[in-house]
């Protein structure tokens, strides 16, 4: 029987869970703020209002989003009464897998035996923190980003107990909620942070190479490759340039770096079976027919025309000071 989230708790009255919480009061949903005390979740309600009114007067939320936040979020009670009876609870609290076993404990024992418990961990595996929860078939990670008033995508991690109807229950509140759920498997950092820590970490080794400044790295990457991941992600944008330049690209880095840089196996082997990209109408993410590949390079030049406009608007970011 399919499972349906109308009323959520979110455990963290902090800027994540607060966010969390925020976005789901404005998408509709019945949606209660904990946090270590009644005195700390009342004042975590007035900064979230207060910022609502904020982002409204900005523009950045529609006109009467506060009045409706207003309407559908509240604080005032307990941890353990808060989660009594709702569909959902969402655990934010700090990063740390002894105090979130700690949270998830209480958060099990005292919600419904069916409640969905969502924890929004950025690296720990859910075979971590399940033993802390009481039906696990009912606990799985739900991640999202900061900020997350703003950041749509969120990440799901089933553990080896979680049933297909609370996965299916999650990624029909995210829609409802307008945001995309995308699943992956229970590893540490999962993609996102993953992928995110690698860039860091290479970034940071060009800098002690001497290779750029930080500056120059940051530039780098938000006006070329990083300029077009709101749009596509890497597999997409190996395509369009082509799997036969990337595997090129990877034997040049690969003599200068090393094996961490060699060309991956299914990238090779993608270029052998003659699978080049959009150019020869055979890719990774698919194959491309004519009208396909003309509408594909008309939306990839309308949304970098675009980002350009939006770009030139918003004028450069704030810088902080050496």
């Amino acid at each position: 029987m399919a499972r349906t989230i109308n009323t959520v708790t979110v455990v963290g009255a902090g800027y994540m869970g607060g966010g969390i919480a925020q976005s789901l009061a404005l998408a509709g949903f019945t949606v209660e703020i904990v946090d270590v005390d009644v005195d700390a979740s009342l004042k975590g309600l007035e900064r979230l209002l207060a910022e609502a009114q904020q982002f409204e007067d900005q523009g950045l939320y529609a006109a009467g989003s506060t009045q409706t936040i207003k309407g559908n979020l509240t604080a005032g009670r307990t941890l353990e009464e808060a989660v009594a009876d709702v569909d959902f609870i969402e655990e934010a609290v700090f990063e740390s897998p002894e105090v979130k076993r700690e949270v998830l404990g209480r958060i099990s024992e005292h919600a419904r035996a069916d409640a969905i418990i969502g924890t929004n961990t950025s690296t720990i595996p859910v075979h971590t923190l399940v033993s802390a929860v009481e039906n696990p078939e009912r606990f799985l990670t739900v991640h999202f980003s900061n900020p997350a008033p703003f950041i749509p995508g969120v990440e799901l991690v089933s553990g080896e107990a979680t049933t297909p109807d609370v996965v299916d229950a999650v990624k029909d509140l995210l829609a409802r909620a307008g945001r995309e759920g995308a699943e992956v498997a229970d590893t540490p950092g999962m993609v996102l942070n993953r992928l995110q820590y690698a860039l860091l970490k290479e970034a940071t080794s060009v800098v002690e190479e001497g290779v750029a400044t930080p500056e120059d790295v940051d530039t780098i990457v938000r006006t070329t490759f990083g300029f077009r991941l709101g749009f596509f992600g890497p597999f997409a944008i190996a395509d369009q340039a082509g799997l036969d330049v990337y595997a090129l690209g990877f034997e040049t880095l690969q003599d200068a770096y090393g094996d961490r840089l060699a060309p991956p196996q299914v990238l090779t082997e993608n270029v052998e079976a003659g699978r080049h990209g959009v150019k020869n109408s055979k890719g990774w993410t698919g194959d491309f027919d004519e009208d396909t590949k003309a509408d594909l390079i008309a939306y990839r030049n309308k949304a970098y025309a675009r980002m350009g406009e939006l770009l030139k608007e918003l004028g450069p970011a704030p810088r902080g000071t050496r």
